[in-house]
């Protein structure tokens, strides 16, 4: 008679989603569906008339560079944490902090170069396009704010001399996040430059 095992409860304690993961991977889902939905309003309404065509200021170029930056240095620091380099996680997570401030400053300087160039997002004399623009990239700098203030409380958390935790799972869910906004704004990015 063959004797039956029974799996251990470790292996099955590593193939489940923590909740908070799950909850995140829902909400990104959404996302990804909110602005599906935009892009597709924005392509409709473009084929009508007084479409505004205007270009980039090329401050969204630098943003685009220092997003991606702060999706490295957060790679970086996730790794770091990972093999306990505290210090070098600091670091980079400070770096990765600064960087995702820095991206929403260059939004503002882009927006505001928009407006002092005739490009009115909202209110009377604004265009359609403009104001999808100012919606669609508007949305996303929400979400990059929030993604800001977690990586904020995460930093805060680093140098904490209370903290000696070494569970990754919130670290984790910040760096999936913020490389989520990074694919976001590079996608809106090439859709809004060149269709």
């Amino acid at each position: 008679m063959k004797a039956v095992t029974m799996p251990s409860t470790v292996s099955n304690e590593r193939k489940r989603i923590h909740p908070h993961k799950f909850t995140l991977w829902v909400a990104l889902g959404s996302i990804v569906m909110m602005f599906a939905g935009l892009t597709s309003a924005y392509i409709v309404r473009k084929a009508a008339a007084n479409w505004l065509e205007f270009e980039f200021p090329s401050v969204f170029w630098v943003s685009t560079v220092v997003i991606l930056l702060s999706s490295l240095t957060i790679h970086l620091a996730l790794k770091s944490f990972k093999v306990r380099e505290m210090r070098r996680y600091r670091m980079l997570i400070t770096i990765t902090a600064v960087l995702g401030v820095l991206f929403g400053v260059l939004q503002y300087f882009g927006f505001s170069y928009l407006y002092n160039h005739g490009v009115k997002i909202f209110g009377i004399g604004s265009n359609p396009s403009a104001s999808f623009l100012g919606i669609i990239v508007g949305l996303h700098l929400l979400h990059v704010l929030g993604g800001v203030i977690a990586l904020l409380i995460i930093f805060f958390r680093a140098y904490s001399l209370k903290t000696k935790n070494y569970n990754t799972t919130a670290i984790e869910i910040v760096s999936t996040y913020w490389h989520f906004v990074d694919i976001l704004w590079i996608y809106l990015f090439i859709f809004l430059k060149w269709f």
